[in-house]
C-alpha cells in the first residue's frame, strides 16, 4: 500500500485532485484497478490535508452471474458506503441493440449511469481507476483510429452535472495494482461480458507490450510525450 499511496498521492497532489470539503464517488466496476482505488483513497483520507469524504459507486450491470457479497464485504471492512444501483446496460447493449461493437455504448451508458447516481448522493467528484497504462493505450486508440493526438485527462469538469473527474491512478503501472491485488487476496469480481478481451484497447495493450520488449524504458517516454505535449488537461496546476 505504501507504493500505492505514493503514486496516488504524487498525481493528487500534482493535478489539484482533492480540495477540502469534497465528496468522491469511487466508481467501482469491482475489477482490480477499481478496487484498489477505493482502497488506495480510504487510506488517503486517513492522512491528507484537505479533508474528504468518499463512498464507492457500483453499477450492477445485469449479468445474473455476477456476484457482489465479497465487494460488500470488503466495503464493510473498510468503513466505506458501498451504493449498488442496478441498471439493464447488459440486456439493452447485446440483447435489445445487438451492437456489434458493444464497447461504445456501454462505456456512455455506465458514465451517464454513474453521474447521475454520484451527484443524487451529494458528490462534486467522481474517481475512475484509470491506470498508467490505460494512459498509453488511449492515446494509441486516438492515434491510430481517430489520427488525433488525445487522451483523456486527470481532470475533467462536467458542466451539465457540475461534477468532476478525477484520475488518481494516471502514473499507476498496472503491473504494481497486479502486484496489490495478489499480495493481499483482494477479491476481485469476475466480469462476463462477451467482448472481454476482445476489444481495440486490448489490441494497444497487446501492441505496447511487445514495443516495450524490445525498447527498454519505452512506457515511461511514452507517458512524458503525453504529460508533456499540449494535450487538453495535462498542465499541472
Amino acid at each position: 500500500m505504501r507504493k500505492i499511496l505514493s503514486y496516488t498521492r504524487r498525481a493528487v497532489d500534482d493535478y489539484n485532485m482533492i480540495n477540502d470539503g469534497d465528496k468522491i464517488a469511487v466508481g467501482v466496476s469491482g475489477g482490480k484497478d477499481s478496487i484498489t482505488l477505493m482502497l488506495a483513497l480510504k487510506r488517503l483520507q486517513s492522512f491528507y490535508p484537505n479533508k474528504f469524504d468518499l463512498i464507492a459507486i457500483s453499477l450492477t450491470m445485469g449479468y445474473e452471474e455476477m456476484d457482489y457479497t465479497p465487494l460488500q464485504k470488503l466495503c464493510d471492512e473498510n468503513e466505506i458506503e458501498l451504493i449498488l444501483h442496478p441498471t439493464r446496460i447488459a440486456e439493452v447493449v447485446f440483447d435489445i441493440r445487438k451492437e456489434p461493437n458493444p464497447c461504445s455504448l456501454c462505456a456512455k451508458m455506465r458514465r451517464g449511469a454513474l453521474h447521475e447516481v454520484a451527484v443524487l448522493n451529494g458528490c462534486n467528484k467522481v474517481a475512475l481507476g484509470h491506470h498508467n497504462d490505460d494512459v498509453l493505450e488511449t492515446f494509441f486508440l486516438c492515434l491510430f483510429n481517430e489520427a488525433r493526438i488525445s487522451c483523456f485527462s486527470p481532470v475533467t469538469y462536467l458542466d451539465r452535472k457540475n461534477i468532476h473527474l478525477i484520475r488518481p491512478f494516471i502514473y499507476m503501472p498496472e503491473k504494481e495494482i497486479k502486484r496489490f491485488v495478489s499480495a493481499n487476496n483482494i477479491p476481485v469480481i469476475h466480469n462476463p461480458c462477451p467482448a472481454n478481451g476482445h476489444t481495440n484497447r486490448q489490441d494497444m495493450k497487446d501492441l505496447i507490450r511487445d514495443l516495450s520488449y524490445k525498447n527498454k524504458g519505452l512506457k515511461q517516454r511514452l507517458f512524458h510525450a503525453v504529460s508533456n505535449s499540449k494535450i487538453d488537461g495535462w498542465e499541472r496546476t
